[in-house]
């Protein structure tokens, strides 16, 4: 029996090439990581089953919230896609967009969001988004649109493409380039100040000193080029969504 079954192996090469060897480190196909950031579990699971549609060998990270973001997005600087939520935890307006785009500029990134007002979608592209996705839109588009963004594209509905593209103010792209400097901490402490927080309440949630809140104050005013607090909170606020057109926080 032994004779037969060399004689088998012997005509069935592995994927290298050559018999009875693993596939050599230098030519297995490089782990593709798309990362996915929204903070409700059942659509990071259809967002989960769309990428793995679009990219079947594909590696999904997940994270919940924007400081859990920017570990993953830190940890993992080869990832190919960011799907993003607008509105997660710790996010507002375009700001973890701009913050992120000036930390990881290689990256695409797909907003993912249930604003689907066509101003919205042209200004998530104006800030640097490879794509938006409006969180109605049905499986096969997302697939399409993950597709789209992975071949290089800029994607958005057939409707709001059609149109033309927005201009921002140069006032919100000074202010998104001063965000973007910002570390991952001083945008923590950048996006509690606009949540009205004070220095002992951010200090706590964050398991600092307030001395330590302070000195990112000092750090944060230096390079948002402002003097206060209070124009801290108002830089922060410029680069919201139109605060009126919001839909439902449990469907954002």
């Amino acid at each position: 029996m032994a004779a037969p079954a060399a004689a088998f192996f012997r005509g069935q090469p592995d994927h290298a090439g050559a018999v009875g060897l693993p596939v050599p480190l230098s030519r297995r196909r490089p782990m593709r990581e798309i990362l996915i950031a929204d903070d409700h579990p059942l659509f990071r699971d259809a967002l989960r089953r769309a990428v793995l549609r679009a990219l079947p060998d594909a590696v999904l990270r997940d994270a919940d919230s924007v400081a859990s973001l920017q570990t993953l997005a830190d940890s993992h600087p080869d990832a190919e896609l960011l799907l993003l939520d607008l509105h997660m935890p710790g996010a507002r307006g375009f700001s973890t967009l701009a913050h992120l785009r000036g930390r990881h500029p290689a990256l695409p990134i797909i907003v993912v969001s249930a604003h689907e007002e066509p101003a919205v979608m042209r200004r998530a592209i104006a800030h640097g988004a490879a794509g938006y996705i409006p969180k109605s839109a049905p499986i096969d588009v997302i697939v399409g649109a993950v597709r789209s963004v992975l071949d290089g594209d800029i994607w958005l509905p057939a409707d709001v493409a059609r149109e033309s593209g927005a201009e921002l103010p140069a006032d919100e792209i000074a202010t998104a380039a001063r965000i973007s400097e910002l570390t991952p901490q001083q945008f923590r402490v950048l996006s509690m100040i606009a949540e009205g927080m004070l220095n002992k309440q951010i200090a706590y949630e964050l398991s600092v000193s307030e001395a330590t809140i302070k000195a990112h104050m000092t750090a944060i005013m230096r390079k948002l080029g402002v003097n206060n607090r209070t124009q801290v909170a108002l830089l922060a606020n410029h680069l919201d969504v139109d605060q009126d057109s919001l839909p439902n926080r449990a469907g954002s």
